[in-house]
């Protein structure tokens, strides 16, 4: 070929790659999914492993990160746009730009995956402290092989300006240090015939009694979603609160072994999981992985299932903080049998709606928009414990698995039917309100 020609063509075939509008070279849907991954997998770590990690705190982490995660890659996404001015409190302005020029949009991931971590959980163990730093200094290592020096400082300097920004954002809700306060020594729960009171066995103080005024991303998921008020708190035979009450009583005494298996397996006890916002994280991550998603892919999922689970939480605790629903096993302690056991221990806040339930809703109405209403799918998320059977679970779609998690919570002789499947009614709203963001163009 001669000369000129190939000058013509090389300059043909550079000019189609170059985006004339932001001068940015590269896509972000170019990039795999794999650096994505390996942080989703460390923050299942953390949120076990750390001091105080929560449910409410892990989801608000796994929102933050997520939206950090896509702010810092969306300019590689022409067809996405930021969640600037379509959430609440994150204005136009307030993320920075990426400039022109090329970036390498794996690089520009890792660095505000790492910043964010490190960030939302700043009290994680020594050993995971130094876990995240030789995780964010492999993948440095690797992508500055990929690309000049340049493209390689400009990509991480745009991820870290994008992770202040965020964190900034994030630390204005005012639960920067959520983990330290979990249980507020200024609240006093109200007293009165069917109220919540501290459970057995550990008869723990309130868990996180004002979540529900923290900033959601959206603010018809706490005034529009909240659920009806719970039953009246009633002994009289027939009744529908004593009907609810003798429900959960004769399912746990009559629970099957396969029934025993789902409790346990949807626990997600903090401290031996990584709670049930971790859980449905790990979901996301095993689909991903299935699908060998992009690293576009993988920011957009991320994002959407972390703010939804957060607003879950947010709109969940606002429900349980205002009817103060009392649990059952205090019911059936004082009215039943005094001596009665459950398979898992009741967790120190009101019982309406169902935690599990509003979260697992909100998840599937996110993962069912993303990937299908018939999506089939093995969960391996426990296959390691051995204090449970973790065997892997299969299901025909995420509306099934959310269906099972709430459903273990009636198994396991935490709730009532009418907080599982008002709270599964809860998150589908949640999760609805959450994809109705206008974030493609």
């Amino acid at each position: 070929m001669p000369f000129l020609s190939c000058a013509l063509f090389l300059g043909i075939l550079i000019s189609s790659c170059k985006k004339d509008d932001v001068g940015i070279q590269t896509m972000t849907k170019d990039f795999d999914a794999e650096v994505t991954l390996e942080w989703m997998d460390m923050v299942e770590v953390l949120s076990k492993e750390t001091t105080g990690a929560f449910p409410p705190v892990v989801a608000r982490a796994i929102a933050y990160i997520g939206l950090g995660l896509y702010e810092a890659v969306v300019p590689g996404m022409p067809e996405y746009r930021s969640m600037a001015g379509q959430v609440n409190g994150l204005n136009p302005g307030m993320i920075p730009d990426a400039g022109p020029g090329e970036y390498h949009w794996g690089a520009v991931a890792n660095a505000v995956l790492s910043e964010m971590i490190k960030t939302c959980y700043s009290n994680a163990t020594a050993a995971n402290k130094l876990a995240m730093q030789e995780l964010e200094e492999q993948y440095n290592t690797q992508f500055a092989a990929e690309v000049p020096a340049d493209v390689y400082n400009r990509s991480i300097a745009h991820g870290k300006a994008v992770a202040a920004a965020v964190i900034e954002y994030a630390d204005a809700d005012g639960e920067a240090n959520c983990f330290n306060t979990n249980f507020p020594t200024s609240y006093f729960a109200p007293v009165g015939v069917g109220l919540w009171k501290p459970t057995p066995p550990l008869f723990a103080p309130a868990l996180q009694p004002y979540w529900g005024n923290v900033r959601p991303f959206l603010t018809v998921n706490v005034t529009d979603e909240l659920p009806p008020p719970c039953p009246n708190y009633t002994m009289e035979p027939g009744s529908f609160f004593y009907e609810e009450l003798m429900e959960v009583y004769h399912q746990v005494a009559n629970n099957t072994d396969e029934q025993k298996t789902i409790a346990h397996f949807w626990s997600d006890d903090p401290g031996k999981s990584s709670t049930p916002p971790g859980h449905s994280l790990s979901i996301l991550r095993q689909v991903l992985a299935m699908e060998q998603a992009d690293l576009a892919l993988s920011a957009e999922a991320f994002t959407l299932l972390g703010i939804a689970v957060h607003d879950a939480f947010v709109s969940c605790w606002k429900a349980k903080y205002m009817y103060n629903l009392i649990r059952p096993i205090t019911v059936i302690h004082q009215e039943v049998e005094a001596g009665f056991t459950i398979p898992l221990p009741t967790p120190p806040f009101p019982e309406y709606t169902s935690g599990h339930s509003v979260q697992s809703g909100a998840a599937a109405k996110v993962l069912t928009e993303l990937f299908g209403a018939s999506y089939a799918f093995t969960d391996y998320t426990h296959i390691n414990r051995v204090d449970i059977n973790g065997a892997p679970r299969s299901f025909p779609s995420f509306y099934a698995f959310a269906d099972e998690a709430a459903v273990s919570r009636l198994y396991g002789g935490i709730h009532y039917r009418i907080a599982i499947d008002e709270g599964v009614a809860q998150g589908l709203g949640v999760g609805s309100n959450i994809m109705a963001i206008p974030y493609k163009k």
